[in-house]
């Protein structure tokens, strides 16, 4: 079973307890990290200071996390909620190419300005910490599956022209929603709106062949001739 599924949290691999709704020990310590995020950054982070703010013992801390990395980890939890609703804006085929993935992309980008000092700590720990990289991308696999469905389901249409297998181009457009993620929170010379457009770009032309040929208004027909 994957360690990522809807409706249940997302946990590191080095979280060594379940949790427990009336556990106030585990809540606080998350509490405390939060604030010291905010405060300091990830490497600013001292395990002591989280524990005495949230009123517990170094012991405590061990006894759920591993190390200030996988408890970075369990912070960000909820963000793979806004994940899920992302992939569901995507995978839904009712609506036009061009408005799912702009929307896809821009909620995307949402949840990083929501949460750009937790991604930012997630990403400095992930430089460092394997189980913590390990986490990431097992999260990031969780989406190929839906994803490739998608794409196989516009070819079967006619919207999108035949290529390489389903599963490969999905998760390739997935590592790429992970640079587009990290470059947005780390900042850059490109606006919100310039990255946007480019994403979109490329989402559309790697599924559809050109982004033209996935406008709304065009026939399957019309769009897979566009694409040969």
């Amino acid at each position: 079973m994957s360690r990522v599924q809807r409706g249940l949290p997302v946990r590191s691999p080095t979280d060594r307890r379940q949790p427990q709704k009336s556990d106030l020990r585990r809540t606080a310590i998350l509490e405390s990290l939060d604030h010291h995020l905010r405060e300091s950054g990830f490497d600013g982070i001292n395990i002591a200071d989280v524990t005495k703010r949230a009123g517990v013992t170094r012991s405590a801390f061990y006894f759920y996390f591993e190390n200030k990395a996988a408890a970075v980890a369990a912070l960000l939890e909820p963000m793979y909620e806004d994940g899920f609703v992302a992939s569901d804006i995507l995978t839904s085929t009712a609506e036009p190419p061009h408005w799912r993935i702009r929307a896809m992309v821009e909620a995307l980008l949402d949840t990083v300005e929501q949460h750009r000092y937790l991604l930012q700590a997630m990403l400095d720990a992930r430089a460092s910490n394997p189980a913590i990289r390990q986490l990431w991308d097992d999260a990031r696999e969780t989406f190929v599956p839906a994803v490739a469905a998608m794409i196989a389901a516009e070819r079967d249409s006619g919207r999108a022209p035949d290529g390489p297998p389903v599963e490969v181009i999905a998760g390739m457009l997935l590592e790429f929603n992970d640079r587009l993620l990290e470059r947005y929170t780390l900042g850059g010379t490109l606006t919100r709106e310039q990255l946007s457009e480019g994403a979109e770009a490329v989402w559309l032309r790697t599924i559809y062949g050109t982004v033209d040929a996935a406008r709304p208004g065009r026939t399957p027909e019309e769009q897979k001739r566009a694409t040969s």
